[in-house]
Formats: C-alpha cells, sequence, structure tokens
C-alpha cells in the first residue's frame, strides 16, 4: 500500500502568508478589545504572556 501522491495531483497551495495576516488581524482585534474594556494594562498583560507562551515553545522545539 503506498501513500504518495499520485502524479496526476496538483500541489497544495502556500497559506502561509494569508494565515499569518489573519492572525496579525485576529491579534489587533482581541488587544483592541481588552484596550477597550479593561483598559492598557490588560493588553500589556496579555502581551506579556503571550510573549513567555512563544518563548517556553521556542526553548522547547529546541530541545
Amino acid at each position: 500500500m503506498s501513500y504518495a501522491r499520485p502524479p496526476f495531483a496538483p500541489p497544495a497551495p502556500n497559506y502561509t502568508t494569508p494565515v499569518l495576516v489573519m492572525g496579525f488581524v485576529n491579534l489587533l482585534w482581541i488587544f483592541g478589545f481588552l484596550w477597550a474594556a479593561f483598559g492598557i494594562q490588560w493588553v500589556l498583560v496579555a502581551g506579556y504572556l503571550l510573549n513567555l507562551a512563544i518563548r517556553w515553545l521556542a526553548r522547547r522545539r529546541a530541545a
């Protein structure tokens, strides 16, 4: 049983750029909502926590 892609199948499209743009748009509206509802300090806290999570994932992948 072979799982190779058939020769007639078109290559999968590269969705990297649209995913990054939509992630940025979502981050902006979430930060905007937090700012409007709770103030800038909650945006700073959320950004810091997001930074910690990204750094933790990077360290975990490097190990």
